[in-house]
């Protein structure tokens, strides 16, 4: 990323995202400049190199504003600022979304157990005791996961949730992994 500043660099006239040609003072400079020029070169003729500063946000819970430009204290580059927050994600509305999302989590942990449930409907085929109690301990996770999700009292517990792992810690299926099947049998 380039930018063009006015003939004493006082101001950004253009930021230059895709490589092109240039008119600058009535001369037309070919694209190549960016690639073949130095950088004393293109700053002879007000280009110079935009650096950034910062790191994005996490979108999935920030609104991100714009980024600004500020030509540097030298005049041989721009920094580009990235990250600063505009605002909050609305937290009722993510924490629906998160609630949905271990509803749906819940349900593909357990459907591959529906064929057990099935014989037992249909044959009274008794359904392993580890299914069962891992069936039951989805459920319980599935809650946690929920309570934590609601006790979430503002957008920093909420992001703590998920970045210590609260919203995916699901009791494991090793021991049951040999019942799963993919589909109804």
């Amino acid at each position: 990323m380039w930018a063009k500043l006015n003939a004493d660099g006082s101001a950004i006239e253009e930021i230059i995202v895709n490589k092109k040609s240039m008119v600058v003072d009535g001369i037309t400079h070919p694209k190549d400049l960016f690639n073949i020029w130095s950088d004393e070169e293109r700053l002879a003729i007000g280009i110079v190199p935009v650096t950034t500063s910062g790191t994005h946000l996490n979108t999935a819970f920030y609104v991100e504003a714009d980024a600004s430009f500020a030509i540097a204290s030298n005049k041989k580059s721009v920094v580009r600022t990235i990250g600063v927050k505009d605002s909050d994600k609305d937290l009722s509305d993510l924490k629906t979304a998160a609630k949905e999302k271990a509803g749906r989590d819940a349900h593909d942990l357990l459907k591959g157990f529906d064929w057990l449930i099935a014989r037992k409907v249909t044959a009274n085929t008794t359904i392993p005791l580890d299914v069962v109690t891992y069936m039951a301990a989805i459920r319980t996770d599935h809650k946690a996961i929920c309570d934590a999700i609601d006790g979430a009292s503002d957008m920093n517990a909420f992001v703590a949730l998920h970045d210590n792992g609260t919203v995916t810690k699901w009791t494991s299926d090793s021991n049951v992994a040999q019942y799963r099947r993919n589909s109804i049998a």
